[in-house]
């Protein structure tokens, strides 16, 4: 079976956020189940060009004319990356901006390129694709150049989140050179929008997004973006797989950021690693003292608002137990000086507005809870890092958050978190305050983290539902 992956970014070459490292860890996933997977990514100018050779020529037309583009492949633990050559790409400092907050005013233009360098590439090779995998909005366009082209692969199209869209001015479609249908287009008579996303979900042949539990939401007029009514329509095609995570990095037995190794069968590495922690972040060095974490953006979608706004700041409320909180991320100025601000008045809060991988493994390692207040959270990976580090997620019942964590208070027995029902400030204390009693049943603890610490979260645990769903489709 043949597979073509395409993104717009992907690990070890190009990253912003978690669709790189999703499809960086599945490919190779894939591959060792013996699919061969090709990954087609735009070439961009900070990828390192070493290993790289020519592979393939081609023209696309766009608006004013035929553009020319070439790819250049590697192989990479077994999977073979091609990257599209074409100033949109090689000539840019970023992705999808020079920076996160500075969008390039032509990515409908660009991304437009790059769906159309799909079939283009698959003619110029003659390769047999059995399937075109496409993430994201930024591929949202290939399913309809796919059909228009007459490929007979089929196509599948992945939602890692569906608040992005791909969304522009309905002049940006004239610039692709073609009449796109009126499927990749939304909004009322006279002020329709250019929608990559939408056209994705009408025109392929499969729809898959990162949870099980995120699919139905997504299908809801809560949560659903504005692409709930598409959605309900395509239910019988939409599949939710949740995403694994790549178990040589996370793995507390050979972390290479720490050396207070452990495993499940030992805690005493974790017990030192909490002692260091605590230390080196200005708290009272304590095991007796329940440390929560939180690792993520600091944004509204992670639960800030509800943890820093309001009248009654649920924040406010948890620093008033016995417990110490270590914060780690960047985002929202606004709720960056509030936190700060708090830290100065509470000596249990400690406050990091930076980002390093060494940070976040040693505080998911210290740390006894994750607390992770999402206002969704398709599939979440925090979650599943604590979870394998055995620390307990306290989590909003959402998306991947409600597929990964077992409520201990539901199911003593093979519990490993956990789960608030919403994120009314009754809800978050009610989550804070069980972990906080249960963290005194010192053999309940054990047995939960040992629980935690041996679910599988493999990639090819994943891998095989994308084969089973990939053998469906081309039978």
């Amino acid at each position: 079976m043949n597979i073509l992956m395409v993104t717009s970014e992907t690990v070890p070459y190009s990253k912003s956020g978690g669709l790189a490292d999703v499809i960086g860890s599945l490919s190779p996933a894939l591959k060792r189940k013996g699919i061969d997977v090709r990954i087609l990514m735009p070439m961009y100018s900070f990828i390192d060009r070493k290993g790289f050779r020519k592979s393939s020529d081609f023209t696309v037309e766009m608006l004013g004319g035929s553009t020319e583009v070439s790819t250049v492949s590697k192989k990479t633990n077994g999977v073979e990356y091609v990257g599209i050559e074409h100033p949109y790409f090689t000539k840019r400092l970023g992705i999808y901006g020079d920076t996160s907050f500075e969008p390039y005013p032509d990515n409908a233009e660009r991304f437009t390129l790059m769906a159309k360098c799909v079939p283009a590439y698959i003619k110029a090779t003659g390769w047999p694709v059995d399937i075109i995998h496409c993430h994201d909005w930024t591929a949202g366009l290939v399913p309809f150049y796919v059909k228009k082209e007459g490929l007979k692969a089929k196509t599948i199209f992945t939602i890692h989140n569906l608040a992005y869209q791909g969304d522009f001015s309905r002049y940006d479609a004239v610039l692709s050179g073609d009449r796109l249908p009126e499927e990749a287009f939304i909004g009322t008579a006279g002020h329709e929008r250019l929608n990559m996303m939408h056209s994705a979900l009408i025109d392929a042949d499969a729809i898959t997004t990162v949870s099980p539990t995120y699919a139905k939401e997504i299908t809801t007029s809560e949560l659903g973006c504005g692409m709930d009514e598409i959605l309900r329509k395509r239910s019988s095609v939409l599949f939710g797989i949740i995403n694994g995570l790549d178990t040589r990095e996370w793995d507390a037995s050979k972390d290479k950021f720490f050396d207070e190794h452990y495993t499940y069968r030992d805690l005493s590495g974790k017990s030192a690693l909490k002692a260091r922690i605590q230390k080196e972040n200005g708290l009272e060095v304590n095991p007796d003292i329940p440390l929560f974490a939180m690792i993520s953006r600091i944004a509204d979608q992670k639960g800030y608002a509800e943890l820093l706004g309001g009248r009654e700041p649920a924040l406010e409320e948890i620093l008033k137990r016995n417990l110490q909180l270590i914060v780690v991320g960047t985002g929202d100025k606004h709720y960056e000086d509030k936190l700060i601000s708090l830290a100065s008045t509470h000596p249990n809060l400690a406050v990091n507005i930076a980002f390093s991988n060494k940070v976040a493994h040693e505080t998911e390692g210290a740390a006894d809870f994750f607390l992770m207040p999402s206002r969704y959270e398709p599939c979440g990976l925090n979650q599943m890092y604590s979870l394998v580090y055995g620390t307990l997620p306290v989590a909003h019942r959402t998306g991947g958050l409600a597929d990964t964590i077992i409520d201990i208070t539901e199911n003593p027995e093979k519990g490993t978190g956990f789960l608030m029902q919403d994120l009314a400030l009754d809800s978050i204390l009610d989550g804070v305050d069980r972990a906080l009693s249960f963290f005194k049943n010192k053999e309940g603890m054990k047995k939960a983290i040992r629980n935690a610490m041996r679910t599988d979260f493999s990639w090819d645990r994943s891998a095989l539902e994308y084969i089973d769903l990939y053998s469906t489709l081309i039978r």
